[in-house]
């Protein structure tokens, strides 16, 4: 990997979804899982993409983030404290960005700030709605 780090756009989990759209709701960490459940913006290419209702303004999907084998969670107004405490310390709001800063290493910004995670490469898995 090079130094430069390298923008969302750019990891193949997230194609055809709006990140910068999309929301933090929650945050939990099972073992060494950090997951991030989000509300989801689906883009048009999305294979799970529908039309929005008229009043809807965009194909807001749940959906998950994981980082798998977690071993690092800071972002701002958290201290260095153990891993669970970090995860339960943390704020939700809109995303504004994320990025690979270098091997294994993610930040994650948005109206809850910047958070540094060490983790192995993030999966997105979005949930199927109930028919």
């Amino acid at each position: 990997m090079s130094d430069v780090p390298v923008d969302w756009t750019e990891l193949r989990e997230f194609r055809a979804v709006g990140l910068l759209d999309s929301f933090v709701l929650s945050w939990r960490l099972e073992a060494d899982l950090l997951q991030i459940d989000l509300d989801l913006l689906l883009l048009p290419e999305h294979a799970l993409y529908e039309e929005p209702r008229p009043s809807e303004s965009g194909c807001i999907r749940p959906a998950i983030l994981e980082f798998p084998h977690c071993t690092l969670v800071s972002g701002d107004g958290v201290s260095d404290e153990a891993l669970p405490m970090a995860v339960s310390g943390l704020s939700h709001g809109r995303i504004t960005g994320l990025r690979l800063t270098a091997d294994g290493q993610y930040e994650l910004s948005g109206r809850f700030g910047v958070v540094k995670i060490h983790a192995e490469r993030p999966l997105l898995r979005i949930k199927r709605l109930a028919m």
